[in-house]
């Protein structure tokens, strides 16, 4: 009977969530706001189930699916939504409450809730923001985008967005670059050219939603006689265009300039091509400033690293260390998956989570590289660290900084530090505390610690202290292996050790966004 009953409830969870997102659609027709619209959805709480004692509890199932659906369409953490709910009162009461939850009511809420309601819920909160949307009362980017499992495909053991969700996506990707981002570069062209700036987007577009090439978009064109459509070689002049300064181009090819002069080069086509990335920031920043995205809550960001491979071997004799003089020099070397690999490597500053999943800021990286001589101009980490965060807090107040265990640094950490933020990273070696994680290993009931009041200098002076965190290693093949993070927050606690350290798994986002995004870039242009 119990098998039954279970097999029945799974079977009702689509028709369940289909009904609350059904009233919310006619909802979404008298309201302005996605708070309304949770607030004056139907949802039958017959077919949730709530495990908790009703009579004990101070806000009942029906409020506890509001909150749950608010916190999945926002895509905002536990401690978060508690904020929320005690500093907005109109939100509290909206949802059905009269005391804000804590976090761990919120904890204990969730964990009592069955699979299957959430899986309804879960459901629920896709529709609703797709309601909202199709309604205009929230904006395209907060309609969530994340390909689920069965979106997901492994492609040469490098896990990528199916074709088939590329062109699903595509259609409303390239809608929003237009609306949002297309005005705003500019290839500073003659007023008679054949071909307007849209018209070579839209060509860029459709090798982006196709993993085309100028080449094979151009053959495409003269195939099927399009008139709109440019050959490779136009293509591809137009888009360095984007990039050049006003006025101002290379008369020789790139190899043949000192590498001092291609880095002078570089920062000036980046300016250009930053003005028009930034103006096209304020754009979707603007088409969400009504929903109070960064308002009122902890403002995380991440920083990472990126890599776009370029298939090339640099070395003429590696055993007699002679590179390939004309060698692109932007382009260094990497480690992926314990593999050295060489390509093209980017900074990036994005905010932590899907309701608001934009990057603010992207650098590129010059490195110095050992074919490259040893007085090669190279970035500090600190410097472009810097720049990250002057882009993103032009826009929004940070809170926090996640950053890839790349920019290990004290230099790094100074300068966050000394912008009043919060930062966590991991450590990549930690020979010299064995000693530690052995004491950890050796008191029962015990697997993580912290060490308080860690100097961290610069030049030989202290510059602040920070604290390190050791935790055991998540991952499933590791034994007795132990993780190791510093931050500055001040004195952790031992029982808030893995509340940090699981925060910092949100960086993890930015890495699934990141293979999502790689998708729908071009195979070469």
């Amino acid at each position: 009977m119990a098998t039954e009953m279970t097999s029945t409830l799974d079977d009702d969870a689509p028709a369940l969530a289909g009904a609350i997102v059904h009233h919310a659609g006619l909802v979404c027709e008298t309201v302005d706001h996605l708070w309304r619209v949770l607030s004056d959805v139907s949802i039958p709480i017959d077919g949730l189930t709530d495990n908790r004692q009703q009579h004990k509890v101070t806000n009942g199932t029906e409020p506890m699916a509001r909150v749950y659906i608010y916190q999945t369409i926002y895509d905002l953490a536990q401690s978060e939504v508690a904020d929320h709910l005690k500093n907005r009162p109109a939100l509290l009461k909206g949802l059905g409450m009269d005391k804000p939850p804590t976090q761990q009511n919120l904890s204990y809420a969730w964990k009592q809730f069955s699979q299957q309601t959430r899986t309804t819920l879960d459901a629920a909160a896709t529709g609703i923001a797709l309601e909202a949307n199709d309604h205009d009362i929230i904006p395209d980017a907060l309609v969530p985008t994340q390909p689920s499992d069965d979106d997901i495909e492994d492609e040469n053991d490098e896990p990528t967005a199916t074709r088939e969700y590329v062109r699903k996506q595509g259609s409303k990707v390239v809608e929003l670059a237009r609306r949002h981002g297309f005005g705003e570069f500019d290839s500073d062209r003659a007023e008679n050219r054949i071909y307007e700036d849209e018209q070579i987007l839209d060509l860029f577009s459709d090798a982006c939603l196709t993993q085309g090439s100028a080449h094979s978009e151009g053959e495409a064109g003269w195939f099927l006689d399009e008139n709109d459509v440019c050959d490779d070689s136009t293509f591809l002049r137009v888009i360095k265009q984007f990039a050049t300064p006003a006025g101002e181009e290379l008369p020789n090819p790139l190899q043949e300039y000192r590498i001092e002069d291609v880095v002078a080069f570089t920062e000036r086509f980046h300016e250009a091509v930053m003005d028009a990335f930034d103006g096209a920031t304020e754009n979707i920043l603007r088409t969400i400033r009504h929903e109070d995205p960064f308002d009122d809550r902890h403002v995380v960001a991440a920083i990472d690293f990126t890599h776009v491979p370029y298939h090339v071997w640099p070395w003429v004799d590696k055993d007699e260390e002679i590179p390939k003089p004309d060698y692109p020099p932007m382009v260094s070397g990497y480690y992926d998956d314990g593999e050295v690999k060489y390509g093209y490597t980017f900074a990036t500053i994005t905010i932590v989570g899907n309701d608001v999943p934009i990057i603010l800021g992207i650098e590129p990286v010059k490195e110095r590289s050992e074919w490259e001589p040893a007085d090669t101009p190279a970035d500090s980490k600190a410097e472009v660290v810097a720049r990250l965060l002057g882009a993103a807090q032009q826009y929004v107040a940070l809170d926090e900084v996640l950053l890839d265990r790349g920019f290990y640094s004290s230099d790094v950490y100074a300068e966050i530090h000394d912008r009043d933020l919060i930062y966590t990273t991991p450590v990549p070696k930690y020979d010299d505390d064995y000693d530690v994680i052995k004491e950890i290993q050796s008191k029962e009931n015990v697997d993580a610690a912290v060490k308080h009041d860690v100097p961290l200098a610069i030049d030989g002076d202290v510059h602040h202290t920070a604290e390190l965190l050791y935790v055991p290693a998540t991952n499933e093949d590791a034994d007795d292996n132990y993780a190791v993070f510093v931050t500055n927050r001040n004195h952790v606690e031992p029982d808030e050790i893995t509340h940090v350290t699981n925060s910092y798994s949100r960086r993890w986002d930015i890495e699934n966004q990141y293979k999502s995004l790689k998708a729908f870039l071009p195979r070469h242009c």
